[in-house]
């Protein structure tokens, strides 16, 4: 079943609308997992999570599926026994109905959730989602089912600590360079502020090729 639902623009990670709100405001662990669903957004945003369709592993229980198309992201959470597939058939349905928006004015958007009309129809898509068992959804299921969907699968805890490394990385780069004394003569700082940013995309790209080569191995 779903339970969240955020669709969010990739550029800067900005979550433009959502399900009905008086589901996640009056639940706490789902104010929780809505949390860390803008948490993913701005990883996708941030490129440290690919742009295509993908599974992130929450706990036993939920799990969040997302696709971006067209610069937007629709990202789910739902029960970990909820067939995937019909998830991303969600996924295409609230996409249909965003990209009905004036595509310059979602471009335009500054403030989060700005959308708030959204929220009905969102919730009306969810409703017909709810039963795997009725007609439309084992149709669904049963559509080509010769043809798999490529997804890619991630675990959340472990995108979680990557993202605390590179934060902690950077950190520990900028408080050598204010602390030092070497950067105190004006060429130097020069140097420091030209080369300092590459360093550390070095270093947070490293990161990134090291974690995403054990992710390679812990899901073979």
């Amino acid at each position: 079943m779903v339970k969240v639902t955020i669709i969010g623009r990739v550029s800067d990670g900005m979550p433009l609308a959502q399900g009905p709100r008086h589901v996640v405001h009056h639940d706490d662990v789902l104010t929780t997992y809505k949390q860390q669903a803008e948490f993913i957004l701005k990883e996708i945003s941030l490129q440290a999570l690919p742009s295509s369709n993908m599974t992130i592993l929450v706990d036993h229980q939920y799990c969040f599926n997302y696709m971006v198309e067209n610069g937007i992201c629709y990202l789910t959470l739902c029960e970990s026994s909820y067939p995937r597939k019909l998830a991303f058939h969600y996924l295409q349905d609230l996409r249909q109905e965003f990209e009905r928006l004036d595509r310059s004015l979602v471009d335009r958007v500054t403030k989060p959730y700005t959308f708030i009309k959204l929220d009905t129809i969102i919730g009306n898509i969810t409703k017909q989602y709810v039963d795997t068992r009725t007609q439309a959804n084992l149709s669904k299921l049963n559509a080509h089912r010769q043809k798999d969907l490529v997804i890619g699968t991630q675990e959340l805890s472990l995108i979680t600590e990557r993202r605390r490394r590179v934060e902690m990385i950077e950190r520990m780069m900028e408080a050598h360079i204010s602390t030092s004394p070497i950067w105190e003569s004006k060429r130097l700082e020069i140097i420091a502020l030209k080369w300092t940013p590459i360093t550390i995309l070095l270093i947070v790209t490293g990161v990134l090729v090291w974690t995403g080569l054990i992710l390679q191995d812990d899901f073979r």
